[in-house]
């Protein structure tokens, strides 16, 4: 999926995008999501399984880095203590972190009888955004049937836009949720991927800036609703088969800001803005049969191009949820308009020829 047409910020030219365009590409990966989207109920659960296996008992270097932290996630202090990610990673509503760390945390146990008994217990990596303007985030009532179910049906197709826990989401004060991309590059002459998800909920109307255009500024004189603070958070969800280590993870989870900002983004202080990078590269077995172990990984010195690439998926990832997003009717019977419908009204009034000519590279 990602976008329909080419992207067109050029800033990783030895990168290609992958077959499906979405972090699946990444082999192993799979994503899973559950949608409510009726009355008040706006919200919903979005996995990745960033393995087939048993992860917990042979885990993934993985890195979280905490743009700004006005955020609930659950799972990153261990993450950045042990460089190790041992669970699947569930994306849902704010107020239903509880209900999916506990789902989360059973289904391993249910999976790894030794967790909390003969071994040490489980780190559920849960992240979340604040739905409560399209939701009604006050009636808590996803279960942890929902999360279970959510995490026994994921596969390497998956929608984006108004899906799963972007159900409820804004992005730009227009609708946002789930958006996702992914690049294959060349090392060695072998191909590597790396895929991005973002779940998108941050940032102001009147900043929107696409290819250059300030969308952002036309549509803000057009549309009314449009919030004074920024509330909101993107979560980033970085996976890769190129073998980095738990710190190169931490570099390259860095630069997805740099991603999110190209938007025109500036890292407000309410919007929580964290990302979780992992490899499927290396293996860090549970029970290790030797205390000496060896991972390969990249040389330093080589790292810019993958800088790069980082920056190119999540800039992708965020514009492919502006495109794929739908209106949706608040919890107050206000329509949150998706980028489609906003540049369609903004045109039957100004048939701007800017406005014609982004419409046709981005396929809306």
């Amino acid at each position: 999926m990602g976008l329909s047409k080419p992207f067109l910020d050029a800033i990783s030219t030895d990168s290609v995008r992958g077959p499906l365009n979405l972090i699946t590409d990444v082999p192993g990966v799979s994503v899973g999501q559950t949608t409510f989207n009726s009355g008040t109920h706006h919200t919903g659960i979005t996995v990745v399984k960033p393995t087939a296996d048993n992860i917990f008992l042979n885990k993934l270097p993985a890195a979280a880095h905490v743009i700004n932290g006005f955020g609930k996630s659950t799972g990153l202090v261990q993450i950045n203590e042990l460089g190790t990610l041992e669970t699947p990673i569930v994306l849902t509503n704010t107020f239903s972190v509880g209900t999916a760390e506990t789902a989360l945390a059973e289904d391993m146990m249910a999976e790894n009888p030794d967790i909390g008994d003969t071994t040490s217990t489980v780190n559920p990596v849960i992240m979340e955004c604040n739905d409560g303007d399209i939701n009604d985030i006050r009636d808590v009532f996803i279960t942890k049937k929902d999360v279970l179910n959510t995490l026994h049906h994921t596969g390497e197709s998956f929608d984006e836009g108004t899906v799963g826990a972007g159900v409820g989401m804004s992005c730009y004060d227009l609708k946002g949720g789930i958006g996702s991309a992914s690049r294959v590059i060349k090392i060695d002459g072998k191909s590597f991927t790396m895929g991005a998800l973002v779940l998108s909920n941050y940032g102001f109307l009147r900043d929107l800036n696409i290819y250059n255009v300030p969308v952002g500024e036309k549509l803000a004189t057009f549309k009314a609703e449009q919030k004074q603070k920024e509330k909101g958070s993107i979560v980033t969800i970085l996976a890769t088969d190129i073998p980095f280590n738990s710190r190169q993870l931490t570099r390259i989870a860095k630069r997805a800001s740099v991603g999110i900002t190209r938007t025109g983004a500036f890292i407000g202080n309410g919007s929580g803005e964290i990302v979780l990078a992992f490899s499927t590269a290396n293996r860090i077995a549970h029970y290790p049969k030797t205390e000496l172990s060896s991972q390969a990984a990249i040389t330093d010195d080589k790292i810019d191009r993958y800088f790069r690439m980082t920056v190119s998926v999540v800039e992708e990832a965020i514009l492919s949820v502006l495109t794929h997003a739908t209106t949706v009717t608040d919890r107050k019977d206000n329509p949150r308009l998706s980028l489609h419908d906003a540049l369609r009204d903004y045109q039957a009034e100004h048939q701007d020829p800017d406005i014609v000519r982004l419409q046709d590279q981005l396929g809306i």
